[in-house]
């Protein structure tokens, strides 16, 4: 599995591109802005573009979906729950004195206990509010993609819209730290960590 990760726009999300090396197909992941740098990526990596995957809907996390689902064939994922948030992106970002480019509406839903699929790779979709209403992770191959759930040393934030500190952390528990202990955890911001390294070391959830 070829993955690569890219920090985008003001608040630099990590934008993760996940390639089956076999297939050349490809599923990118929060890309948050710098939608046309992301496609030369993609197109330096010799990947094709399959999927869009949202992790939530908040607005430092879609500002590329435009120009990312114009590509032929290529489809928007998102959970239900953040449809409402997604709507209103360019109001979230102008709360903040910040702007983001309007998202065209997914082209599927998906749901806890539903597989996200390109080439020869498949992901588990874990639902994990708190963070925002409709969370989601995609677990598969030993990778975590984490959204804004968990961080290195920390956890999602709750005190926006939709939050729930004591949902978060039980989802956090109950789903995610009973994966193996070297599970790569990749999440929206900032650097890489494992499974074991955040049940040993984070202060919100050890």
């Amino acid at each position: 599995m070829l993955i690569e990760t890219v920090p985008v726009g003001p608040l630099q999300v990590n934008c993760h591109i996940v390639g089956c090396p076999e297939t050349r197909q490809a599923m990118v992941i929060d890309p948050g802005a710098e939608g046309e740098r992301i496609l030369q990526l993609l197109e330096s990596l010799q990947l094709r573009l399959q999927l869009v995957v949202n992790t939530h809907a908040h607005f430092d996390h879609i500002g590329g979906n435009a120009v990312l689902v114009r590509q032929p064939d290529v489809e928007l994922l998102l959970h239900p729950d953040e449809l409402p948030l997604l709507a209103r992106a360019v109001d979230q970002a102008a709360a903040y004195g910040l702007q983001t480019t309007p998202s065209p509406q997914p082209t599927r839903l998906i749901n806890e206990g539903e597989r996200v699929e390109f080439g020869t790779l498949g992901f588990d979709v874990l639902h994990l509010p708190g963070h925002s209403p409709g969370g989601i992770c995609l677990s598969g191959h030993g990778h975590l993609f984490a959204g804004d759930v968990l961080f290195a040393g920390s956890v999602g934030r709750t005190d926006l819209p939709g939050g729930d500190h004591q949902l978060l952390i039980s989802g956090i528990r109950n789903k995610l730290l009973i994966l193996p202990g070297a599970t790569v955890v990749h999440p929206g911001h900032g650097p890489d960590t494992t499974i074991e390294a955040e049940k040993l070391y984070n202060p919100f959830v050890a």
